[in-house]
């Protein structure tokens, strides 16, 4: 049986963010690059998805902000390229559903609208960085509501255990292994070879597909 592939890394808690940000339009590079602040450092940047994903390749960042609509196939290109090893969060202008669930289902880790005011966005990102799942709140309930429907005639969680769904419902709402841990009273160890063995009996390869799945079957 194939190992699970491991998660993209998240950002230490010490230290600033190395961010690549893509974006077609230099002015926006320009202003993200100025108003980010110190806890965020730029390692790279692309005016297309191509771009992006060879400087994805040579920087490995912490994280990537990455427009949905640029030249080379976009933002989900890249999301779909460099997802399963580097955390992307999308932001955009558009708030379509169809652009939010195609990039959700690609494998990016947010979506953000660029309207967003800027304090909201660092603090955004940092979570994002760290770990969490991030949407902008006129977004988050589209998105649950609709992996829901998707999946309602569904029952895939029967293969899992009451500890193993205790443990996925915790991670789908973004809580550390330590913390679970302490939630359950277990050990961080065995914590992680809960979520390989559930990883295992679903089919999945990381820890975002694990939240995802949740999401979808209404286990967060």
């Amino acid at each position: 049986m194939t190992e699970p592939a491991q998660p993209p890394t998240t950002a230490s808690a010490l230290g600033p963010v190395r961010l690549v940000v893509a974006d077609d339009h230099p002015i926006w590079r320009s202003g993200i690059r100025a108003d980010l602040g110190d806890n965020f450092v730029i390692v790279g940047e692309a005016g297309d998805a191509t771009e992006a994903i060879e400087v994805i390749g040579t920087t490995a960042p912490d994280l990537v902000l990455s427009d949905l609509h640029m030249p080379g196939g976009g933002g989900v290109a890249v999301v779909r390229a460099c997802g399963a090893t580097t955390r992307i969060v999308i932001l955009t202008v558009s708030e379509a559903e169809r652009d939010l669930l195609d990039a959700v289902a690609a494998g990016a880790v947010g979506y953000l609208v660029k309207s967003t005011p800027m304090e909201e966005l660092r603090q955004q990102l940092w979570r994002a960085a760290h770990g969490e799942p991030v949407f902008s709140p006129s977004l988050a309930a589209l998105v649950l509501g609709e992996f829901r429907r998707l999946s309602r005639d569904t029952n895939p969680g029967a293969p899992l255990s009451d500890r193993e769904r205790e443990v996925l419902q915790l991670v789908a709402r973004g809580h550390k292994y330590k913390e679970i841990s302490a939630s359950l009273f277990i050990a961080e160890k065995t914590v992680e070879n809960h979520v390989r063995n559930i990883l295992g009996k679903l089919h999945l390869n990381r820890r975002e597909e694990l939240i995802r799945f949740a999401v979808e079957h209404g286990l967060d």
